[in-house]
């Protein structure tokens, strides 16, 4: 029917009908002249979103059931119950994740209005500031306390470490600011000192105060006396105390012994902190190794070393030659059993004594991973080479092991063992690489045409120095030192002295070790104010207080000389030489050497002049004059394949 036909009253009762109708079945948003504020809206607004979820929920079940339904359309004997499981689970599947995403939404709320509370609280704090109590800053500090003794309790490593194992700790260098670079380079050109640092590791910054060094406050009281380091210690120190293998070339009395000491005991501090002593009970308590080349240097290194690690319970053996094994093999035999509360950790000594217990199988070198060779130079010039490599070898392997070397010269046999058994180390010289004079010694040569006249002589410079014959204990630069060349010599010159009235003692080969000890002590305190020594007392002996040296006969080198003289101004103070000189023997061919080390110390050499001054080309001690010592040896062997 077209609306021309139907009425005016029926076409109202339709109206209303239709209007009814989609209010019943939701389909219009608004009803007549009812409900038009926002309140309305937002009710019928939850209700979609409600049923839009209802429709999500049955359209996942539908894909859900058409799932299970394809992955087995006609599976034989599968029954209902099954189905209705299969409905269940995925159902419940699909609550859980409804309920984790209502959760998730409840937990950031919830965050929301924490970091709001939070921030009021700052804002109450920052305006609280100036009145707040003490109690409250003490339990921030409590706080800080326990956040950082975590990390003071772990030990730190440094990066650049290459010959220390993975366990050993390393100790900073770092307690008051280090010095500027300005400072640094001045410091190196003052003293002329060259550093040759390896590839990719940090340049080495020079200690010029003993207050830059994190060590123990005990180890302090071996600066007592001293106001500032020496140069090969400040620039062997950095290195040393991060672990790095360390080359050091200076001259006689430049400190040495305490550079190589107070990295090794400061090793050894930091490794009885962090290591359990129940498992090195059985296994040997030995982990540093010095080896000297005479018995005098290593009796002082080892009442250095032991003077300095008795308050930390570190005790040292000395092993060298001339006395009965038996003391030294006990001590070795109950190093690990802390006596007096001490641990034998330290063995210095001389390289036939070690080598003749290794072979004993009673000094066990297993467990040493930090050693040090002192007076390289000289135990190679004496034939020590073969069994300084056994006695390496015997150690740990290069990778865990520090290795310290210390010489005053930088030949090429000290070069070939520095590249054999150290890995990439840091090489410090102060001066030059060849044997150079203490600048600090006041060096005079006396030219005699009869070698008879020379006791007489001797007896008026003692006069002339104001040497009394009777010396007090400790008196000051009262000591003077007369080398003698042979043995029979010293003996003899040592006889005349004493019926002189002189106070004198002698130190040579023919003497037992014990009576050697006796005369070195005497002179050392002061009892004897003379000793006439041969070259066994030229090298590395630390006497203090030594006014004068006297050459009574010139040695058989010019390095011996050199090291004769190094015997006074140790420890940055003054000394003076005094050489007999004849030209008779062996010292007309040393005429040249003797007059060209006196010339760049800038003394008088005018006496020399009538002697021949050329120089004699160097001798090996073993190959005489047909070794090469310009010639590069190849390095050997790091393995041998069967």
């Amino acid at each position: 029917m077209s609306n021309d036909v139907i009425p005016p009253k029926e076409r109202k009762s339709q109206k209303s009908k239709s209007k009814d109708k989609k209010a019943v079945t939701g389909e219009t948003v608004k009803a007549s002249g009812e409900g038009d504020g926002p309140q309305d809206e937002s009710v019928q607004g939850d209700e979609e979103r409600k049923e839009r979820k209802k429709r999500k929920k049955e359209r996942k079940l539908k894909a859900a059931e058409e799932a299970s339904t394809s992955i087995d359309p006609e599976a034989p004997g599968e029954s209902e119950k099954k189905k209705k499981k299969k409905k269940k689970s995925t159902e419940s599947e699909l609550l859980a994740q409804d309920g984790a995403m209502a959760v998730d939404s409840e937990l950031s709320s919830m965050e929301k209005e924490k970091k709001k509370k939070k921030r009021k609280r700052d804002t109450e704090e920052e305006k609280l500031e100036g009145v707040e109590h003490p109690a409250s800053e003490a339990k921030k500090e409590k706080k800080k306390r326990r956040k950082e003794s975590p990390e003071e309790n772990t030990p730190s490593t440094s990066a650049g470490t290459s010959s220390t194992s993975d366990a050993t700790p390393s100790i900073g260098t770092s307690l008051v600011p280090s010095a500027t670079p300005s400072e640094a380079a001045a410091f190196l050109a003052k003293h002329s000192i060259t550093i040759h640092t390896p590839p990719n590791v940090p340049g080495t910054i020079p200690v010029l105060s003993f207050n830059q060094l994190d060590i123990p406050a005990d180890l302090r009281s071996s600066f007592e006396g001293f106001t500032e380091p020496t140069p090969i210690q400040a620039c062997t120190w950095p290195p040393a105390l991060q672990g790095r293998d360390v080359v050091g070339i200076a001259e006689t009395g430049s400190g040495k012994t305490l550079a190589f000491g107070i990295p090794a005991l400061s090793r050894l501090i930091s490794k009885s902190k962090y290591s359990t002593s129940s498992k090195q009970s059985k296994a040997s308590t030995v982990s540093v190794l010095v080896v000297a080349p005479t018995r005098e240097l290593a009796i002082q290194t080892h009442d250095t070393l032991s003077a300095l690690g008795a308050p930390f319970g570190i005790a040292s053996v000395a092993v060298f030659g001339g006395v009965p094994k038996e003391p030294q093999v006990r001590m070795l035999k109950n190093a690990n059993k802390g006596k007096d509360g001490l641990t034998t950790r330290i063995i210095v000594g001389t390289p036939g004594r070690i080598l003749d217990l290794m072979q004993e199988g009673v000094c066990d070198l297993s467990g040493v991973d930090y050693l040090v060779l002192d007076e390289a130079d000289r135990m190679l010039d004496k034939g020590f080479e073969n069994d300084i490599r056994n006695i390496i070898s015997s150690t740990k392997p290069a990778t865990e092991r520090q290795t310290m070397m210390f010489s005053a010269t930088w030949p090429e046999a000290v070069r070939r063992l520095a590249s054999t058994f150290q890995q990439n180390p840091t090489r410090v010289t102060v001066g030059s690489d060849d044997l150079t004079a203490n600048s600090r010694v006041e060096q005079s040569v006396e030219v005699f045409d009869d070698s008879r006249s020379k006791d007489s002589r001797l007896l008026a410079l003692l006069r002339s120095l104001s040497h009394k014959k009777t010396t007090t204990t400790g008196a000051s630069d009262a000591r003077i030192l007369i080398f003698a060349l042979y043995k029979k010599e010293a003996s003899r010159v040592e006889d005349m002295l004493r019926r002189q009235g002189y106070s004198v003692g002698a130190l040579h080969g023919d003497m037992t070790q014990n009576a050697r000890m006796d005369t070195l002590e005497k002179f050392k305190n002061g009892t004897t104010g003379l000793m006439v020594a041969t070259d066994v007392a030229a090298r590395g002996l630390d006497i203090p207080n030594v006014g004068a040296v006297i050459n009574y006969t010139f040695p058989l080198t010019i390095e011996d000389y050199i090291h004769r003289i190094g015997r006074t101004g140790r420890g940055g103070r003054s000394g003076k030489s005094i050489t007999f000189f004849t030209g008779d023997l062996h010292e007309r061919s040393l005429a040249g050497e003797l007059a060209r080390v006196l010339r760049e110390g800038g003394f008088d050499y005018e006496g020399l002049k009538k002697f021949p001054m050329t120089i004699k080309k160097k001798e090996h001690s073993a190959y005489g004059a047909f070794f090469r010592d310009d010639i590069p040896v190849p390095k050997g062997p790091t393995k041998i394949v069967f």
